[in-house]
């Protein structure tokens, strides 16, 4: 497993995904499926609108299946940060841009999904896998890092402050 591909999770999340999957692979099939049953006997299923809204229910479903499965594969379970001197999945970074220290940014690094975050909480969320995500990680108060901006403009960062996230 590459580091690209780890998702972190904490257990709750890990249990809380594996129990969506779990139910998806079992109920959630069979419910689909008898939808697409009951909507193939009403006919014609060239203008059966019920038959192609359950066969994209089906879609979506079997994405979010593999999507889920692809996740708690690649899954690195481990407790909530309770003490960040560095910045790790879980944690809440502070930076400012080297080309204008006023200019900071406070983010979590992580996944609003799986660390089981709501929308009512107003942070904006990086990946780990992010450009600025994957230059920060592992940084320490103080120290700088670069990457490269989807414009392809090499951008300077120094982190603030690391702190456990908290909802």
């Amino acid at each position: 497993m590459t580091e690209q591909s780890v998702t972190w999770l904490t257990p709750e999340a890990f249990e809380r995904l594996s129990a969506e999957l779990a139910h998806l692979k079992g109920e959630g099939r069979r419910m689909v499926s008898a939808k697409i049953a009951q909507a193939r006997e009403e006919g014609d299923l060239s203008e059966n609108g019920g038959y192609h809204a359950a066969r994209e229910e089906q879609g979506h479903q079997e994405a979010r299946i593999r999507q889920l499965t692809q996740m708690l594969e690649n899954a690195q379970v481990g407790e909530a940060v309770v003490d960040a001197d560095e910045v790790v999945p879980g944690v809440a970074v502070t930076i400012y841009y080297d080309d204008d220290p006023d200019d900071t940014d406070t983010f979590l690094l992580g996944s609003r999904e799986l660390m089981g975050v709501d929308d009512s909480v107003d942070l904006e969320v990086f990946s780990p896998q992010s450009p600025l995500g994957a230059a920060i990680m592992g940084r320490k108060v103080g120290e700088s890092a670069s990457y490269i901006a989807p414009t392809g403009k090499p951008i300077q960062v120094t982190v603030v402050e690391v702190k456990p996230f908290t909802s």
